[in-house]
């Protein structure tokens, strides 16, 4: 092992010693990361694993106050050499990922990140943990954090959870559980990426006004259905414009042109939402039957409501609400009070994680003077004031004061590529009689 990688091995315990034997506003930083970030309730987590990922990323990205405990390590560390700064500094750019062996080499691995499809040389920082990494094969897939050490090569810095040599359906739910519950660690890695993705949420976002005609559109649930299909109609023929596709022409006739079997047409069908019956259908009816994006079906409860808000916005994306309608009443009546349940409501805003704060933020904008009067009487909070402590409160509900990237962004073509050919494998071992059946859950797009 080489002298740097031992120094990043002595330099981490130490900085994870100071965060764990730090008492006052560090101490209760750590406390509020592991309470905000937490799934050891959920039963696919192993609760030792994650509590050594939380520490590890809590060093690099917890907040004390506007620093990070890597911040305050370095202050409280005067004689630090300038390499030694240079290697802890370097450790901002850690981030959390979902990785392929490629290669095995001596002294570590050559890893492909699977998000992003970059290649990384990975080492383990202590012989020990090489050891008990002998045991990896090509192909393994590693759910781990890791470091830069130098220019040529990272560590592991985190703990590292091996998944096995996973075949294209479960690496597509991997990939999917990885989307849902490391957000931040996406595209931490290609900012390139990333920004392709917030560029296609905004798109999405403008052709939804230009279709609607307003960022708020309201409407009965059955009618916000239909318009929807008309939007993704409207949509999918733009695209398909785009890409140089006769819609006016079948799926048999285009699977035929085009030399891609009829199976693999329905595989990718299947992975843009669309169910067997309706994937069926566009090939029974020969030669009748257009090109054409699956029916856009809103959940039940969204379809039968009364009354459906879409608020949508180029970075949050668009919410579906049934109840907004009867909030803002809350909000204009004299005495909100002698609103029947609406004590319930609010409280439901503000502990159901879909109501974001993009959401409340709008409604603060209309309705200061009333919205901070409700909360101060649902909250019994004196004086509350919108402007000084909304955020805070917010924050305390778990609602991120920024936007996360919303499921209708797109995906990379390599993702892409793989969900198409983990639905199709799945597809191929249910048409077996003996096959059992999977469902696979990855991106949406």
């Amino acid at each position: 092992m080489d002298a740097i990688l031992d120094r990043s091995r002595q330099l981490k315990q130490d900085l994870i010693e100071f965060v764990l034997e730090a008492e006052g506003d560090l101490a209760v930083a750590l406390e509020s990361y592991f309470a905000a970030n937490a799934r050891s309730q959920d039963n696919r987590y192993d609760a030792a694993y994650e509590k050594n990922l939380l520490i590890d990323t809590f060093l690099t990205e917890g907040k004390v106050g506007d620093q990070t405990p890597l911040d305050l390590f370095l202050q409280s560390q005067p004689e630090l050499s300038e390499s030694d700064r240079t290697l802890l500094n370097n450790w901002r750019r850690s981030f959390t990922g979902l990785f392929a062996v490629t290669q095995i080499l001596p002294d570590g691995f050559d890893l492909i990140n699977w998000l992003t499809a970059k290649n990384y040389i990975v080492k383990p920082n202590d012989p020990r943990t090489l050891e008990e990494m002998a045991s990896f094969k090509l192909g393994e897939i590693l759910l781990t954090r890791i470091s830069p050490v130098t220019d040529s090569y990272w560590m592991f810095s985190g703990p590292c959870s091996p998944m096995g040599n996973l075949g294209k359906p479960k690496l597509a739910v991997a990939i999917g559980n990885f989307k849902q519950n490391h957000k931040k660690d996406l595209y931490s890695d290609a900012p390139d990426l990333l920004e392709q993705a917030w560029q296609s949420v905004e798109q999405f976002h403008n052709d939804f006004v230009d279709f609607f005609g307003s960022d708020e559109v309201i409407m009965p649930g059955y009618q916000l259905n239909k318009k929807l299909s008309e939007f993704q109609e409207v949509m999918t023929k733009r695209r398909l414009a785009a890409a140089g596709i006769d819609d006016s022409k079948s799926l048999e006739e285009i699977a035929e042109e085009a030399g891609i079997s009829e199976e693999e047409i329905k595989a990718a069908a299947k992975e843009a939402g669309a169910d067997s019956k309706t994937v069926s259908q566009l090939f029974s009816s020969k030669g009748n039957t257009k090109m054409m994006m699956p029916q856009v079906e809103l959940p039940d409860n969204l379809k039968k409501a009364e009354q459906v808000t879409v608020l949508a916005h180029p970075r949050w994306g668009q919410m579906f609400l049934p109840t907004y309608i009867k909030f803002k009443a809350i909000l204009e009546a004299e005495d909100w009070q002698s609103i029947p349940n609406a004590e319930k409501l609010i409280r439901h805003y503000l502990e159901e994680p879909t109501i974001n704060v993009f959401i409340w933020h709008r409604l603060a904008e209309q309705y200061p003077v009333q919205l901070a009067k409700v909360l101060e009487g649902v909250l019994v909070r004196p004086n509350f004031s919108l402007e000084s402590n909304l955020d805070s409160l917010l924050q305390e509900f778990n609602k991120p004061l920024e936007p996360e990237l919303p499921e209708i962004a797109s995906v990379p073509e390599h993702l892409h590529n793989l969900f198409q050919e983990a639905v199709a494998e799945v597809n191929k071992s249910k048409s077996k009689p003996k096959a059992q059946k999977k469902e696979v859950k990855g991106f949406g797009k």
